[in-house]
């Protein structure tokens, strides 16, 4: 038996926090060392952190990473590990994992598959490497190799799958079968979306079955740059097995995962494997590179994490959204969030996701962390209980107009309360009352429901912005927006108004979906955070706007559509890219209870504010990114401005 010992590091890395990401790779490093990890994977460009965007293209990004590089290595000491960062060679900049060992560079091993879809950019910065190419770096009189890599020490070889690399049709890992390697590592800045983290393990397991390997991904954890939240969840798979699965979604800085692998028993496996190649070029054994030193034995045998079991897709929203509004707090140096609280949902569903961040904290950090981390804000070093980090850090303002009801203010209180926010209440009705009048004195008549609906909705909307911005001022907090994805496809909010907001963390899930979370959360709770029965009151409603006079007795759904129905239109539409025809007969092959006439309105209706509204998502608030059906035009889902607004197709709509 060869026994060696691997560990996938998972760090919450910042772009271009110098000191604190190299601080955290020592760390993690040197966690490692003390466990008898004899080689250590940690995540991709974790020196630089991954979403620096358009800085990879300073040099004086290179050159501080380089320094920074150069820090981290006297760690290795007596053990082999891999840390990404950006490297200009020759004529280009590259996504690079640096493979130090016993104190020393041995080289560097260029990313080959760069990603470009949805969140990515990568090959705006970055060069992708070509395959079964090496190169050399040179850097004060030194040079090391650089590229398609593979490595040996003590008879045991490594080789690389950089992110993307395994997640394309022709792996690298499949030529480096072939090459005899014993073991793949994997540094990665794969970002969250729901039902994602079961995808990685299919291809950990799979890459670690058919290339006959022990297989090591690591990933980064937390909110790095504002919209993208990292889950973490480092995996080790050996010959076929899952052996080590680490923790998800959890506040911690730093974690390493660590499993120990019989090497022999892969090789054995490997050899079973029939569909390999038996002849290597040539040129194979030049990208091979020996390190010195031999691997120390371990006499104690590690204990692997335990194997996490799925959550479902409720309890990774409320854990993802939780770790992404903490780390979005922290990194920004606010003092907390104000709320403006309607009585509905979306709002609710922000207070109930605030008390949730404050739970999940305490559970993983503890008080005296958690106290110690937000030091800056005020009162927070007396707060001994859930309810008082609550109250610290949320403030949830309902603000009247003539217009609203008694049910939703109930609502309002009852939810930020419940949650153990500070309540405040404010009637905005005579600033509306004074801008309705000066407009009315200047353009020299009255303004009415029946000529103005849209103006005097929105005029009230936006007359409550001011307030609740001069209150997030005071607290030098972070002000939410509360649209959701329904309303974000439709135009259904009112910009400079319940639009306004420095962060938008619920505009990437659909209205059905949050009303059943909240049901959820009324109800049960989910991942130890509830029940809320103060929800009861949010959950009894239908949604409404609550801009028109009572007797007009306005809902969302009036206005719009089901929401279901609109959902499931907007996949249709935007995910599937189909016309409003095609919409039209997918939802009648697939038995829509409504009827032909109902189902062509409310298509031609989702079309035209579809079209009409794209300014309005350009100008939203950074959102977080939960699935990859995601609006949010910087990140996934361009569209223009200014276009045709499908007037053929619609008018040709339910004709034969």
């Amino acid at each position: 038996m060869k026994r060696l010992r691997l560990g996938a590091g998972i760090l919450n890395q910042t772009p271009l926090d110098w000191e604190g990401n190299t601080g955290r790779i020592i760390d993690a490093i040197r966690t490692a060392k003390e466990k008898g990890v004899h080689v250590l994977c940690l995540p991709e460009l974790c020196i630089t952190g991954y979403g620096c965007e358009d800085m990879f293209l300073a040099p004086h990004v290179w050159r501080t990473s380089w320094h920074m590089l150069q820090r981290i290595v006297p760690e290795t000491d007596g053990m082999i590990v891999s840390v990404g960062l950006p490297l200009f060679v020759t004529n280009g900049v590259y996504n690079v994992a640096c493979v130090m060992s016993h104190g020393q560079i041995a080289g560097f091993v260029a990313k080959q598959h760069l990603a470009g879809d949805g969140l990515h950019y990568e090959p705006r910065w970055f060069r992708a490497w070509p395959a079964e190419t090496i190169s050399e770096y040179h850097f004060d009189g030194q040079s090391w190799p650089v590229g398609d890599l593979m490595f040996e020490c003590d008879g045991i070889r490594f080789g690389f799958e950089i992110c993307e690399d395994a997640w394309v049709a022709g792996r690298p890992g499949n030529r480096m079968a072939e090459c005899g390697v014993d073991v793949i590592l994997n540094p990665s800045a794969s970002h969250f979306a729901f039902g994602k983290h079961e995808i990685r393990k299919r291809f950990v397991l799979e890459g670690s079955r058919s290339f006959g390997v022990s297989y090591v991904y690591a990933n980064l954890v937390g909110n790095e740059a504002g919209r993208a939240i990292y889950d973490g969840g480092g995996l080790i798979a050996s010959g076929g097995d899952l052996i080590a699965s680490g923790p998800r979604l959890r506040f911690h800085a730093t974690d390493v995962v660590i499993a120990d692998v019989d090497v022999e028993l892969t090789r054995t496996r490997r050899a079973s494997i029939h569909s390999m190649s038996t002849h290597l070029a040539d040129d194979v054994f030049d990208r091979i590179i020996p390190i010195r030193g031999r691997f120390r034995d371990n006499t104690d045998r590690v204990q692997p994490p335990r194997l996490i079991e799925s959550p479902t897709k409720y309890e990774e929203f409320t854990l993802a959204v939780a770790l992404g509004l903490f780390d979005y707090m922290r990194k920004s140096r606010s003092c907390g969030f104000v709320v403006s609280m309607s009585g509905g949902a979306d709002s609710s569903a922000c207070a109930v996701l605030i008390r949730a961040m404050v739970l999940r904290a305490l559970e993983d950090l503890g008080h005296d962390e958690l106290r110690r981390m937000l030091a800056y804000v005020p009162g927070i070093d007396t707060a001994h209980s859930a309810d008082e980090f609550v109250r610290c850090l949320f403030s949830g303002v309902y603000q009247s107009t003539r217009n609203s009801g008694e049910v939703t203010r109930n609502a309002a209180e009852q939810v930020t309360t419940g949650v153990g926010g500070t309540f405040h209440e404010i009637s905005v009705d005579e600033i509306v009352r004074l801008y309705t009048g000066a407009i009315e004195k200047a353009i020299g008549r009255e303004l009415s429901w029946k000529t103005d609906d849209i103006a005097l909705q929105n005029i009230q909307a936006r007359t409550r912005s001011p307030s609740v911005w001069l209150l997030t001022n005071i607290r030098n907090a972070l002000l939410l927006s509360t649209s959701n994805r329904s309303e974000a496809a439709v135009g259904y909010a009112t910009m400079d108004g319940d639009t306004s907001g420095g962060l938008s963390p619920i505009a990437g899930i659909d209205k059905a979906f949050l009303r059943e979370w909240l049901k959820i959360m009324e109800a049960t709770g989910t991942c130890g955070i509830g029940p809320f029965p103060a929800l009861h009151f949010v959950n009894v409603q239908q949604p409404t706007a609550e801009l028109r006079p009572a007797e007009y007795e306005q809902t969302d759904e009036g206005d719009l559509m089901p929401y279901p129905l609109l959902d499931q239109i907007e996949r249709l539409a935007i995910r599937d890219k189909l016309s409003p025809a095609e919409v039209l007969t997918t939802l009648q092959r697939e038995g829509s209870p409504y009827s032909f006439a109902q189902l062509s309105e409310w298509i031609r209706r989702f079309f035209t504010l579809w079209s009409r509204n794209q300014w309005k998502r350009e100008r939203y608030a950074p959102s977080f990114h939960v699935d990859d059906k995601n609006l949010d035009p910087k990140t996934w889902c361009r569209f223009p401005i200014l276009s045709g607004g499908f007037r053929m197709e619609l008018n040709n709509l339910g004709k034969e």
